[in-house]
């Protein structure tokens, strides 16, 4: 059953937005939105893991949880999403901590 998904990205290579282009529609610059299937999903974000570089990506999607929805993100980032209880929270980092830290999540 299709789902709807989106992602965000930042300073990705111009392959990987390709890529995801075939699959979704970018709205306005580096922001994909599609309805796909969680096995096209799941492609989808691993190969944005695989090919993110020096750049960050975030994939927002419906999961069956408290809020609805489930976020999972690549490359260096402030913001990384914690688990607190169940509930997806964002946390944010010193600029340096981000730039030396990788979120595989």
């Amino acid at each position: 059953m299709p789902s709807m998904l989106v992602i965000a990205t930042t300073a990705v290579p111009d392959h990987l937005r390709g890529a995801l282009s075939r699959w979704t529609s970018e709205v306005v610059p580096g922001i994909f939105v599609g309805s796909v299937s969680a096995r096209v999903r799941d492609q989808l974000w691993q190969a944005v893991t695989e090919t993110v570089g020096d750049g960050a990506a975030v994939l927002v999607h419906p999961a069956s949880t408290e809020q609805g929805y489930a976020i999972h993100t690549a490359g260096t980032r402030r913001r990384a999403p914690e688990d607190f209880d169940g509930l997806t929270l964002i946390r944010m980092r010193a600029a340096q901590q981000a730039k030396n830290e990788q979120s595989p999540r």
